[in-house]
């Protein structure tokens, strides 16, 4: 089963039927909001909104932990993740989407492993390609079914938040080979892989990041009409996507 989980701009899934709310509660404590299961595009489907719904968890103070065991305990096998960024690379300007192949943590002081020596015994996971290639693989290939331009790979930088960052340290991040910004892709995507979970992240950009393209200033406005926008095409991928696990 498939898991949809909502980022800023995505706090609901319409068009969901034969509709389940669950309250699901796990050792490490309940998840974000309800999970809505249920029937979308043909497709079983779990939802979670990652902040809540309403907005309203910062992203430092997810429990992503229980987020993510939440859905492993429903039976969910694969997770696709909405995630809005700040563009650095020049394919990421505001509205527009990437379907990333790499990530690197900025993170600070969050809950990051089931594997702490408490919940589980010490262990350790091959993280070298953090997102999984036959999921990326097919939500790209149902973005060129639909004629939907987003682009292929790039390095996901997961900041602390909830703050935007500085010019110098986007600066920083794109000379690490940073290609967008984000606050959530970490420990998401580590916890996902350590339950064997296969994982994916759509991005967003929302905005360019500080510094970028001459951007002086970011407006929460137009960081407003970017979700708006992007967020129907995103719509329409996972739409699409959908589309062809019913032709399997």
């Amino acid at each position: 089963m498939l898991a949809i989980i909502g980022g800023t701009g995505l706090n609901q899934l319409n068009g969901i039927t034969e509709l389940e709310i669950l309250k699901p509660q796990t050792k490490l404590g309940p998840p974000s909001g309800p999970i809505y299961k249920g029937i979308y595009n043909g497709q079983e489907i779990c939802f979670l909104a990652r902040h809540g719904a309403p907005h309203h968890i910062p992203p430092h103070l997810i429990n992503y932990r229980a987020n993510i065991l939440a859905l492993d305990e429903l039976g969910v096998t694969k997770i696709i993740a909405v995630n809005a960024v700040g563009g650095i690379s020049d394919h990421l300007g505001p509205a527009n989407l990437a379907i990333p192949d790499q990530i690197i943590d900025y993170t600070i002081a969050r809950d990051n492993t089931y594997f702490d020596g408490i919940f589980q015994p010490l262990d350790h996971i091959d993280f070298t390609f953090p997102y999984d290639e036959t999921l990326r693989c097919a939500l790209l290939s149902a973005s060129r079914r639909i004629g939907l331009d987003i682009m292929d790979g790039g390095t996901y930088a997961a900041t602390q938040g909830p703050r935007l960052e500085s010019a110098a340290e986007v600066e920083r991040i794109r000379r690490d080979g940073g290609s967008m910004i984000g606050m959530t892709g970490m420990p998401e995507a580590a916890l996902a892989r350590e339950l064997g979970l296969s994982y994916c992240c759509i991005a967003l950009s929302v905005n360019w990041a500080a510094g970028v393209k001459g951007c002086s200033e970011i407006s929460m406005q137009d960081i407003r009409k970017a979700l708006e926008l992007g967020m129907q095409q995103v719509l329409r991928l996972i739409e699409a996507y959908l589309q062809t696990q019913k032709n399997i």
